[in-house]
């Protein structure tokens, strides 16, 4: 198997860590994105693996985005994979209420900015790359949260933004050729990661088992779909 080169958004801890890991032990290269680049080296000692090395990504910056797509471009020459897993989960931070009738517009705007936008900003300038492979892939991390068939109410902007992102994973599904380009939304479930809390029942490594699997098994070359533990869900 052709070792791929992989960009996973947000890398340096929960979710994004553990695809860096299982990622760099599949035999992979890997570009671990952080905003904060001192935590992105502290993130790839402890995966302690030569194939994955730490990027400077702050995904709200196009300059940032535009300079490491050139980079990839001058040291890899391609991209095989994009995990776009950076996001936030806002909704109620400093006593704000999560109810959407007394929503604060100031947070469901920086919520769609990282969890919706910074997603297109990131497939836009990395398409370059992922272009010039046979087998290009790309996963949004997405929610259940998100989805029109279950929507519940409270938190408005964590909802918006990831009901949004799989409109996103749609569009860009159909207007990309399916024998070059996979896209797909995934649903992690409920993992113990910072956001998520210390209530969840999934760990971080079964939580991006789908990612994973969508990334690179040959039986996940689909687009267009919704998973959550390998399955397609509703949208």
């Amino acid at each position: 198997m052709r070792a791929k080169v992989m960009l996973v958004s947000g890398g340096n801890r929960g979710l994004g860590l553990a695809a860096c890991r299982q990622f760099a032990a599949l035999g992979h290269v890997v570009l671990l994105g952080s905003r904060d680049i001192a935590a992105g080296r502290a993130a790839v000692e402890s995966i302690g693996s030569e194939r994955v090395e730490a990027v400077r990504l702050d995904v709200t910056s196009q300059a940032e985005v535009d300079q490491l797509a050139a980079d990839i471009d001058q040291r890899h020459g391609r991209l095989d994979v994009l995990v776009n897993n950076a996001g936030i989960m806002i909704d109620g931070d400093g006593g704000t209420s999560t109810s959407i009738r007394q929503a604060d517009i100031g947070v469901i705007e920086h919520t769609l900015q990282i969890n919706t936008l910074a997603p297109i900003r990131l497939i836009n300038a990395m398409l370059p790359l992922l272009e010039r492979v046979d087998d290009a892939r790309i996963v949004n991390l997405s929610s259940g949260m998100g989805q029109l068939s279950d929507m519940g109410g409270n938190y408005p902007a964590y909802r918006l933004s990831k009901t949004a992102l799989n409109a996103v994973t749609r569009i860009y599904a159909a207007e990309l050729d399916p024998g070059q380009f996979s896209i797909n939304s995934v649903c992690p479930g409920w993992v113990l990661t910072d956001m998520g809390g210390a209530g969840a029942d999934l760990q971080p490594d079964e939580g991006v088992d789908t990612v994973v699997w969508l990334a690179t098994a040959d039986e996940a070359r689909v687009s267009g779909g919704f998973y959550r533990q390998r399955r397609s869900i509703d949208w």
